[in-house]
């Protein structure tokens, strides 16, 4: 895995570089830190600004999706059993955010190698997005860190769903500083710090409780 915890694909697809677009244009600049594979998408949750910019449906990232996946999950026919195939399918739904799709192949992929670490992060915050699944998201995180130790995305990701999901403000900031000591020279080094404080603000707040402070 590269310092900045980015997958190893090299090309995006046209799902990818759409959502990337539509987001990047509402939001002006790129939010998060780690990208899931090549793609604009990460864990960090984004509202869209009050552009009048109109994000594209459910229905609408899913037939793209389901278009941009068809060749691949007609080879699947042949080769059920590719690694490759699945987790790429699964980040192409990912990426659409069809979540439940996405976990399914990812699932698939962690059952022909269940030591693949960047499918289980993607899954765990897949789960996340889906449908909140809080606890079962840091177990999979968990899981992907006890089989890869310096899986950067894993790592920043368990502190982002212990900060959001669970308001564990010291739990994410440990993650995060151990992310630092592992990358000190990471080019991401000033956003981790940057979440670091935001997270911090939030330190006397208890799960559940009202703040006007922004989470992000």
């Amino acid at each position: 895995m590269a310092e900045t915890g980015l997958k190893s694909s090299q090309t995006w697809t046209s799902t990818q570089a759409y959502v990337t677009a539509v987001l990047c244009l509402l939001l002006g600049v790129a939010v998060g830190y780690l990208l899931r594979g090549s793609t604009g998408a990460s864990i960090a949750r984004v509202q869209p600004a009050a552009t009048g910019q109109q994000m594209p449906s459910p229905e609408q990232l899913k037939a793209m999706a389901d278009k941009q996946a068809a060749p691949f999950i007609a080879q699947l026919k042949t080769k059920p059993n590719d690694l490759a195939l699945n987790s790429q399918i699964g980040d192409i739904y990912y990426d659409a955010q069809v979540f439940p799709v996405a976990i399914e192949y990812y699932q698939k992929a962690l059952a022909i190698d269940p030591r693949n670490s960047a499918a289980r992060t993607d899954m765990a915050t897949a789960m996340f997005y889906n449908n909140g699944d809080i606890d079962q998201a840091i177990a999979e995180l968990d899981r992907a860190l006890k089989d890869d130790p310096r899986n950067s995305n894993a790592l920043f990701s368990r502190g982002i769903v212990k900060w959001q999901g669970k308001m564990d403000i010291s739990g994410a900031v440990a993650d995060w500083e151990l992310l630092l000591k592992q990358n000190p020279n990471s080019e991401q080094a000033d956003k981790i710090r940057m979440y670091i404080t935001q997270a911090k603000k939030h330190a006397n707040i208890k799960p559940g409780q009202k703040t006007s402070k922004p989470a992000m």
